[in-house]
């Protein structure tokens, strides 16, 4: 690794590029200098996404309940926030250093880390955008489909401008990948629609389980007070018997 300090102030105008304009940024990205710097900026994207989240729990926005159980929740996805960011670059990495090799690219390990740590930007604008879930699964389905596909977008100036790749192999990839995120949003958008289904058979079915049992409860009473009714004129048959047949010794 490097001794070259973390510069904050590059790092904030290297992110507002890598999104602005990827194509720009990625022509001109180092790809030296040691590891630190991209597991530095990758665990802080996966803070700033964990804070983000941890926001989002407090206010009872997108999956996390509120309240202290949101809280509570809310810390444990900050902290696996930072975890996933420092694993994830990693994995990244490798995954980044494939695809460039397929395309003719670098292999060294450092510029594909490097590249993979940059991609990572949008973990904080996906946490942000967290909130579109709580409005509509639809909404929320579609802005994640679109922060992908912009990713796949920067991925593809990462490899054909940072790491030197093919541009006609990293377009098929591209589109591969696209197709596949096409397929993971259908997918989505069928099994949402399934499980909306499910919830309501299920509501429907506990509505017509507790209707029934009311008429049960009800059927149950008017048993008990005919029952008791009839015993009420048995006793009262026995006793008039009794006093005929006294009447009768007499």
């Amino acid at each position: 690794m490097s001794d070259t300090t973390f510069d904050f102030n590059v790092f904030i105008k290297d992110s507002k590029e890598s999104i602005m304009n990827p194509k720009e940024y990625f022509s001109t990205m180092r790809t030296e200098g040691g590891l630190g710097e991209p597991i530095i900026k990758a665990v802080i994207y996966g803070l700033i996404a964990g804070v983000i989240g941890f926001i989002w729990s407090l206010l009872n926005i997108g999956a996390v309940g509120g309240g202290l159980f949101g809280g509570a929740v809310g810390i444990m996805i900050l902290i696996g926030s930072v975890i996933g960011a420092i694993i994830g670059v990693f994995i990244g990495g490798v995954i980044v250093l494939i695809i460039s090799a397929i395309c003719g690219g670098k292999t060294d390990f450092e510029p594909n880390l490097r590249v993979a740590a940059s991609l990572m930007v949008l973990m904080p604008v996906s946490a942000f955008f967290g909130f579109a879930g709580s409005i509509h699964y639809i909404l929320g389905i579609l802005v994640g489909f679109a922060i992908n596909l912009y990713g796949l977008w920067m991925l593809y100036h990462s490899v054909t401008q940072t790491l030197g790749g093919k541009e006609a192999t990293a377009k098929i990839i591209g589109f591969v990948f696209a197709g596949l995120l096409v397929l993971f949003l259908l997918i989505g958008l069928v099994a949402n629609r399934a499980v909306k289904k499910i919830d309501r058979w299920g509501s429907d079915f506990v509505k017509e389980l507790e209707q029934t049992e009311k008429e049960f409860e009800k059927a149950s009473k008017e048993m008990e007070k005919q029952t008791k009714k009839m015993a009420e004129e048995m006793q009262k048959a026995l006793e008039e018997a009794e006093e005929a047949a006294e009447e009768d010794i007499e």
